[in-house]
């Protein structure tokens, strides 16, 4: 039996009907596979098949092609009263069109808003996603990428963003100020749904740590450092993200947790139950790559200089405030220290910079949600070799569909590549060019 194909196609006979006014709808779903366990369910109970509002909103909504379910979304049935199998599109950006699975568990994502970049890269990436810098500096006020001046304002980008990658896209967009009134807030989440639609728009949510909208100012003012320390602000402040995402999730909208650095976020990032968390690795990893190289330059000649140059280092990277410029050496280095050993900078393990990733992952194999983890500031040619090679370490492999990957699309590009291509290449084309030039 098991070389016996079923559909819900088969369900149809004299004595189950498609509702009248769901036709169109309904023969969008009915060639999806069915084990015969439950043809043999369905077919004592169903009388009619159906589709839900919502199945027929999503359709409407992007015009779907007739006979087609739209990427971004997987198919489920339900058993209602009557007799009645209803069909659902219930958002999954594992899906690509019809229902059918993205080639691999773990997902691609482009960081761009750049309408240019992002159309040859559209087809193979499940999520976008947008700060106010990948916005306005990288995309808007670069003349060399908006070419002609021709898009004046974020509405008209994320428009031709949303145009360019249809429905399968999640697309994650940030705050312009997450320290606003919450109803202005509420106003800006709402100009996004509307531009890019309740099925794809996520609201970034950063970490706000010691900053406030008391403090804020510091931050574009002056010297732009922060008076107070990343580590001695008011309960209130740290969690005020926290608190925002719990907020704006109760309003309908999936979020995007930001700004994750260190794995110790992770817990109570948790608690404010969002869609996506966030592993940022580059800066980690360059910021763990100068502390060791000052340490080790220490331990080999014990001049005070290499600790000097790290207490600089830890006021520019706002590991100190500026107030602790001449903090003791002896203090300088415990910190130091105390840091790569978290980090396990000496091990394998966490050479690679992946450990956040790891311990995230670990994190969302025993989390009560559905949230998926953007890994994302990669860069270099290091980190997304090391990140390929944990994609497939045993441990990870049941929480390989809670991985997304993003990066420039060019980052990406490039790392589709090898040297090796470029010499086949040049022996294929001179074998073709030499036969040519022979007839």
């Amino acid at each position: 039996m098991s070389s016996i194909h079923m559909t819900y196609r088969s369900l149809l006979d004299n004595n189950v009907a498609v509702v009248d006014k769901d036709a169109n709808y309904v023969e969008r779903s009915l060639d999806h596979e069915l084990s015969m366990q439950d043809f043999e369910f369905l077919k004592k109970y169903v009388r009619y098949i159906g589709v839900t509002d919502n199945f027929r909103n999503v359709i409407d909504y992007f015009h779907v092609e007739e006979g087609k379910t739209p990427a971004g979304f997987r198919t489920e049935y339900s058993l209602a009263g009557n007799g009645l199998l209803q069909i659902d599109l219930k958002r999954d950006i594992s899906y690509g069109e019809n229902g059918i699975k993205r080639p691999t568990p773990f997902l691609f994502s482009a960081d761009t808003a750049n309408p240019y970049e992002l159309e040859p890269i559209k087809k193979l990436v499940a999520n976008l996603t947008c700060n106010p810098g990948i916005i306005y500096d990288l995309f808007i006020n670069n003349p060399q990428a908006n070419i002609g001046n021709k898009f004046k304002n974020r509405d008209e980008v994320m428009s031709e963003l949303g145009r360019i990658l249809g429905p399968g896209c999640d697309i994650s967009v940030e705050l312009n100020n997450p320290f606003a009134d919450f109803n202005e807030i509420l106003e800006e989440c709402e100009h996004f749904k509307e531009l890019l639609s309740e099925y794809r728009v996520v609201i970034k949510v950063p970490h706000t740590g010691a900053v406030n909208a008391e403090n804020y100012h510091y931050l574009i003012e002056g010297n732009k450092k922060l008076p107070v320390g990343w580590n001695a602000a008011p309960t209130k402040d740290y969690l005020y993200g926290h608190n925002l995402a719990l907020a704006l999730r109760e309003h309908g909208y999936r979020v995007n947790y930001t700004l994750m650095f260190e794995p110790w976020q992770t817990g109570m990032a948790l608690q404010a139950k969002p869609y996506f968390i966030n592993s940022f690795i580059n800066k980690r990893v360059l910021a763990s790559t100068y502390i060791k190289g000052m340490l080790s330059a220490f331990d080999a000649t014990r001049d005070l200089q290499f600790l000097k140059n790290l207490r600089s280092y830890m006021v520019d990277a706002d590991f100190l405030p500026a107030s602790e410029k001449d903090k003791d050496l002896a203090e300088i280095e415990k910190m130091c220290r105390e840091t790569i050993n978290y980090r396990e900078w000496d091990c394998k393990r966490g050479f690679d910079g992946l450990d956040g990733v790891r311990h995230n992952l670990r994190m969302l194999k025993d989390c009560n949600l559905d949230t998926r983890l953007i890994i994302c500031s990669i860069a270099g040619s290091r980190e997304y070799p090391e990140l390929d090679k944990l994609l497939v370490e045993d441990e990870f492999r049941d929480v390989l569909d809670r991985i997304v990957i993003t990066t420039e699309p060019s980052y990406l590009a490039q790392n589709t590549s090898s040297p090796q291509i470029t010499t086949y290449q040049r022996r294929f084309l001179n074998a073709v060019n030499n036969t040519a030039d022979k007839r």
